[in-house]
Order: structure tokens, then sequence, then C-alpha cells
């Protein structure tokens, strides 16, 4: 995965004079940074070295215990520089940190990756970490739906004009428009959720996935090769590992991995879009700052540079959906290491901006702020010609005729048109009706049937009715993991309130180093 650390182990003026890539040095979270790092990696490599020790040990092979607590106490211990060294040697990263972990270790050094291949390490090290950085992202995404869900509810009855093809259309409220959003992060929250779960470790497997070298440390004794796949497995926390491999685990895990995180970016993007038109239209604004300048030369400006941000770094998450799929396509038999270096860059990328496009997110749903004031001149600039239909029928109730009455809304609309397209000037279509005798019958209905209220249908009540989506019922309860080193509680409970998920709480247990 890709390397994090410490410039290679150069000097700390490298931070400013060689490239580094600005999700790390400038947009995703510690926590997530430290996941993907070389502290991490190497750390885990040691971890699972251990493992296998300890699980070989108790299969009879000839571990000691000395062995096992001389490893036990190193795991940390790594000497970055001497591994550095040893790799521009030996061309090959795995022994190069075997080599280090053995200068450390001297009484081990004889049983470190004992009956492994390179992908033991690399492998398993990846599926730790593409799990761990799933229980990062879950809470943040929970959070941000709660974030929006809050606002939802406080705006559910708040008129607003909608649009399709971004032309006025029917009338919607604040807060139904809110839950589309949160009803695709919904979906985005159970995806994530499901890939997490479904996350096998690849286990025990030698070189090609037979488990030969195994079998013959064993000498032929297939039950305790089952064993310590098992016993490895279990250490790390998984509950399943894969029963057929080549050398690799199959690459479409990193398809899936990608592909839902993907998705999520697409879900960002509209989001965001959403909110960068809003603000255009003045109805609608990300937070912003007593001191944030909007732009250098124009200093009215309130740019949505947090949305904007988001659909940046959206467009780049989704299009690294198409590193895995041609990767995999391209693994010849039981592996090629072309994959190599194109999963260092793709899967760390993935995280971090998912990562920071959630953290985002969350600021920008915390201060969103609404202008009812812009948005109820709005619908009354476009209201008139939607309430024809319903002045129309009143006037048949009153006793017209339709068809007369529809040619004279239809006269008296384009008139109205005429003033808003070539003069600039406001809709006057209800001044024109008032002041046509025709339409006295109704006149004193006008403010009824013109009450914003009564054209936004049932969005009230979507925003308010517990539905549940996918044939779920709550409370649906997760295990996610946070950054701490601390268990938390965190409850998610999956609510699903007209089209919006309510966040409850959730048991959030987890470490960033596993456990010894």
């Amino acid at each position: 995965m890709a390397a994090g650390g410490d410039c290679g182990g150069r000097e700390a003026a490298c931070e400013y004079d060689s490239y580094r890539s600005p999700l790390a040095s400038r947009y995703a979270s510690p926590e997530m940074c430290f996941l993907f790092s070389d502290k991490y990696k190497f750390r885990t490599w040691r971890q699972l070295w251990l493992w296998l020790a300890e699980a070989e040990q108790t299969l009879g092979l000839p571990v000691t215990e000395e062995q096992i607590q001389e490893m036990k106490s190193n795991l940390d211990n790594i000497d970055f520089k001497m591994a550095a060294e040893e790799e521009k040697q030996l061309r090959h990263d795995v022994m190069a940190h075997v080599h280090t972990f053995a200068h450390c270790c001297p009484k081990a050094a004889g049983i470190i990756h004992l009956g492994a291949t390179s992908c033991y390490v690399g492998d398993n090290t990846d599926l730790i970490i593409l799990r761990n950085a799933f229980d990062l992202l879950l809470p943040k995404l929970a959070r941000v739906i709660s974030r929006l869900a809050d606002f939802a509810k406080e705006r559910a009855d708040l008129p607003t004009l909608g649009f399709t093809h971004f032309q006025p259309a029917q009338l919607t409220t604040v807060g139904k428009r809110c839950c589309l959003w949160i009803q695709d992060l919904c979906m985005d929250l159970q995806n994530l959720k499901r890939v997490r779960d479904e996350l096998r470790f690849r286990g025990v497997k030698g070189t090609t996935g037979t488990q030969a070298s195994f079998l013959q440390l064993f000498e032929g004794d297939d039950q305790k090769v089952e064993q310590l796949d098992k016993m490895v497995t279990e250490k790390a926390g998984f509950k399943r590992a894969f029963i057929i491999t080549g050398q690799t685990y199959t690459r479409k895990v990193d398809i899936e991995v990608l592909s839902v995180l993907a998705s999520l970016g697409a879900s960002v993007h509209k989001i965001c879009t959403d909110i960068r038109l809003l603000a255009n239209l003045k109805e609608m604004e990300e937070p912003f700052e007593k001191q944030q300048i909007g732009s250098s030369a124009m200093p009215y400006k309130r740019n949505p540079m947090r949305s904007e941000r988001c659909c940046s770094l959206a467009r780049h998450l989704m299009t690294l959906a198409l590193d895995p799929l041609q990767t995999a396509s391209v693994q010849w038999f039981e592996r090629t290491l072309d994959d190599s270096a194109n999963r260092r860059i793709c899967l760390a990328e993935a995280f971090l901006t998912a990562d920071t496009v959630l953290n985002t997110l969350q600021n920008i749903s915390e201060g969103l702020v609404v202008y009812p004031k812009v948005i109820e001149r709005r619908i009354r600039q476009e209201l008139p010609f939607m309430a024809t239909e319903n002045i129309i029928m009143a006037m048949v109730k009153a006793g017209g005729n339709r068809q007369d009455c529809h040619e004279k809304i239809r006269v008296l609309s384009q008139q109205a048109a005429a003033v808003v397209k070539q003069e600039g000037g406001d809709n006057d279509l209800i001044e024109r009706i008032q002041a046509d005798a025709y339409f006295s019958p109704i006149h004193s209905q006008l403010d009824h049937l013109l009450d914003p209220s009564s054209f936004t249908g049932r969005a009230s009540q979507q925003v308010s009715i517990r539905t549940f989506p996918w044939g779920c019922s709550p409370p649906q309860t997760c295990s996610v993991y946070t950054a701490g080193l601390q268990s938390l509680e965190y409850n998610l409970c999956f609510c699903f309130i007209g089209g919006m998920m309510r966040m409850g709480l959730v048991r959030i247990q987890g470490r960033l180093l596993p456990k010894t």
C-alpha cells in the first residue's frame, strides 16, 4: 500500500523540497493517513510474523517461547533506515524487512517468515488496513447523515421551488430536497458496511495458494495446516478467510472496495453540486467564516469553496474505480506483479479522498444557511404560472366554462411572461387576474389558491413518516471502528425517517494497531 512515513529516512527538509501528496499533507485526517503510513504497514507485517510464529508453536513446530517474546518486544523497534538500505541491495521489500526484524531479534531470526510467502504479510496487511479504513469512514458517514437529518427535520415544512432540468418545476420543501441527499448516503452507508463485513482474510496459503510449504512443515498433516490458517485468521480479527487463492487474494476484492467508495463520491458530488447551485440562487449557503476571503480580487465574493473541494475530490475518487478493474483483468494465472505499484497508489488515495470529502461534508452539513425570504421571492415569481390549473378548477366550480377560462389565462400568462422576459419586471399574472372582472367569482379565493404549502404535496409528511427501506426494521446496529485506541460508544440506529436516516447509537470498538 501507499508509503507514508519520513521521506525515506532523509532530513526533515525533504518536506519542502520534494513532492508530497496533498491528500496526506493538506486534506485527509491524521488517523486515516496513519493507517496508510510506513509505520503502520511495517508494524503490521511484524505482527503477522508474530501471529504465524505463535500459531506454529501451538501446533508443535520448534518455535521457542524465548523467540516469541523477543519478537513481541521488538514489534515497534523498526529501523527504517536499515530497511531502506536492505531493500536497495536486495530489491525486495519483504526480505528487506525480514532481515531488519531479524537484526533486532537474533534468537528468532531463523523462524521469522517460516513457510510464508511475501503476500502473507503484504496481502494480509492490506486487508487489515482496508477493514480498519472502512471502520474510520463508517462513523463519519453516519455523522453526516445525522447532521443532514437534523437539517431536514428543521426545514421539513419550508416550501421551495423544485427544479427539473434546472428549470422551475412543482414546489417541494427544503427538508424533502435534503432527504434526496440523505437517501443516497444511506445507500452508501449500507454498501460500505456490506463490503467491510464481507472482507475475508487471505490467511496462510503459501506461494501459489496450495499451502504446500506448510504441509511440508507439518509433515503432511492436513488438519494442522487448516488449523494454522484458522488460528492466524482469528488472531487478525477476521471471521473468515479465503478458501481459494492464488499467490494473492483475488483482486476482485479491490474492485468491490473502490466501487462503493466511488459510489460514495458520486453521492457527495451530487449533494455539493446542488449546494453550489443553490448558493448561486442565494437560497442556501455553506458555512462562511467571519474572516474568510472569497476572492483576492473581488472582496464581496462568497464562493462555496468547501462544496467545490468536495466535487473536485469526488471526481478523483470516482475515477480511481477504473484501476482495480484493469488490475484484476490482467492478473495472469496465480499472480503477476504489475498489480503492486498501481495498488500502492489507488487503494490509499481512495480512502484518503473518501475521508476528506466526508470530513468536509460534515463541516458543510453542520453550518448550512438557508435564506427563506429569497426562497419566498422566487416562489412568488413562478407560482402564479403553476397556480393556473388550480385557478381554472376554482372557476369551473364557481360556474365558469373551462375552455373560456383556459383561453383568458393563456392570454394573461403570455402578457405576464413578456413583462418578466422582455422588460425584466416581476410576474404580474395575479394582478392581471385580480383586475379582470371575469375572475371576480374567485377573487376572494386567490390567497388560498396561491398558498405555497398547498403545492408541496406530501413533502412534509415524507420527511416525518417512519418508513424502512430494503426490508430493514430498527434498531439495526452494527459494529464500526474508530481511530482511537479506546473503545467508544456511538449509537447508530438505522431509523429511516421519510427518506432520511436518523442516527442513534452503535458500539464503536477498535484499535489502530492490531492486538498482540
